[in-house]
């Protein structure tokens, strides 16, 4: 218990926010040991859910608030207040169970930023390691360990982070004769991260990379890393380095190993523009064939993300066949596919989101006649594709079906929605979807259903609801 006072004191200390503020933003903050919303319902429905959701206030909804509705809040302990289109609402922390992060957070875009996965939504293009004394590194059996040095002395450390969404009770290092350590498997990309030693949070004082948490707090930050520049051939030279797009061509060091030169990093999906300097002078990479021209100097180009293969059946008499989308900015004349004895084939490096394209045949557009999944914006239908999708929409049943459509707040309730194909006894599509909330339905043969397959639902201004899907 005293370490549970000692804890919610510094809550206090650290949560005396600007009540101004308050005024326009969503928060959710700490205040002589409760919770306490406050929500702007002239901002987002999306902001106001994500706040609700990060509160565990379940059942309650933007929506809801809107209209007056606080029935779900109140029941679940909640004290509410509403004046001039802002709501307040108030439960102690001994009600909760749920462990909330330590400093208080603004959320409005910044919700994300505290408790997403790497890449979502700001998405970092590149990041580098810096530390006076390397205390998080990566271990040959793939996981990352965290280390505190010393403190041998005191009861218990832990590491808290992005990476367990705050918790306070799922970082628990473990003692050793030199400090503390703790082993996690990561996924590539940024997290930011503190040590607990002894109820004290504390940034990683041998970690020189740092930023604000937006609630004018520090946390440490590190990058997992997912890719190696290399260059060989160079053993005498005196320095190389390597600069590309990703960093407006800033020079990172390179360092000798085995001859080789290297250099590791944490990059994005993406297509990247890149050059080696050796002793000054740049250079493209001689093991990459791919180059291209940037203000009359060649770099090499890196392609991070996912390899698709578009294939286009047929066409013999075609001149020329490219394919086109969101991916190249529908740039109509950028790829072209390589003609095979029994179509058209581009293989192409693409990184993760959703996309709409089409193939250019000859000048004409058409859709790629063996993807089920289109969408119709502007009376174009456009073929459409996911990579590296995160969650699948699937319908059950339905087998005399003609057309079965996903609709949803994701694509502004375009009732052409996107088509879903049939296989077996179901009909799908998978997507890739930001963290947050998403409201569907599906559309059968111009009928307006639930998902069957979803008990998470709420009610819509048409009485007829709305399934709701939230990405983690």
């Amino acid at each position: 218990m005293r370490a549970l006072k000692h804890l919610f004191t510094m809550l206090l200390m650290l949560c005396c926010l600007n009540a101004a503020m308050a005024q326009k933003r969503n928060r959710m903050v700490m205040s002589r040991n409760h919770l306490v919303l406050i929500l702007d319902l002239t901002s987002s429905k999306a902001e106001i859910d994500s706040v609700l959701k990060s509160a565990g206030v379940t059942g309650q909804t933007a929506d809801m608030l809107i209209h007056g509705n606080y029935t779900p809040a109140i029941k679940n302990g909640w004290q509410v207040k509403a004046k001039n289109n802002i709501v307040k609402l108030d439960r102690p922390l001994r009600d909760i169970n749920k462990n909330a992060q330590l400093t208080p957070y603004l959320l409005s875009s910044n919700v994300y930023k505290s408790t997403s996965k790497p890449g979502y939504p700001g998405e970092v293009a590149f990041g580098v390691n810096s530390f006076s004394k390397v205390t998080v590194r990566e271990l040959p059996t793939g996981l990352t360990r965290f280390f505190v040095p010393g403190n041998t002395n005191v009861r218990r450390v832990q590491v808290s982070g992005s990476f367990n969404s705050w918790s306070t009770i799922k970082g628990n290092m473990n003692k050793t004769d030199s400090g503390w350590v703790f082993d996690i498997r990561l996924e590539p990309g940024k997290y930011a991260y503190k040590f607990i030693i002894n109820n004290d949070w504390t940034t990683d004082a041998n970690n020189n990379l740092t930023e604000d948490d937006g609630a004018g707090n520090t946390n440490s930050i590190y990058y997992r890393y997912n890719y190696t520049f290399k260059l060989g051939n160079h053993a005498t030279a005196r320095k190389v380095t390597v600069a590309g797009s990703f960093n407006k061509f800033a020079e990172i060091p390179m360092r000798l190993k085995d001859g080789s030169w290297e250099a590791s990093l944490y990059l994005h999906d993406g297509n990247y523009l890149y050059r080696f300097n050796v002793n000054g002078t740049p250079i493209t990479d001689p093991a990459n064939k791919l180059t291209q021209l940037q203000n009359n100097v060649p770099s090499s180009v890196l392609l991070m993300g996912e390899q698709i293969t578009f294939k286009l059946n047929g066409y013999a008499d075609a001149r020329k066949v490219f394919v086109t989308g969101g991916f190249n900015n529908w740039d109509t004349e950028m790829l072209p596919l390589t003609k095979t004895a029994t179509g058209w084939v581009l293989p192409y490096t693409i990184s993760a989101g959703n996309y709409q394209y089409k193939f250019v045949v000859d000048g004409q557009f058409i859709p790629d006649p063996v993807n089920p999944h289109q969408i119709t914006t502007d009376s174009k239908i456009n073929s459409f594709l996911a990579v590296r999708p995160n969650h699948t929409f699937t319908l059950k049943g339905y087998p005399n079906a003609h057309t079965v459509r996903l609709i949803g707040d994701f694509i502004n309730w375009n009732e052409q929605g996107y088509t879903m194909a049939h296989k077996g006894d179901e009909w799908n599509i998978s997507m890739r979807l930001k963290p947050g909330k998403y409201l569907y339905k599906f559309l059968v043969d111009g009928n307006w259903i639930l998902d069957p397959g979803n008990k998470q639902w709420e009610q819509n201004q048409y009485g007829t609801g709305n399934s709701v899907l939230w990405i983690e």
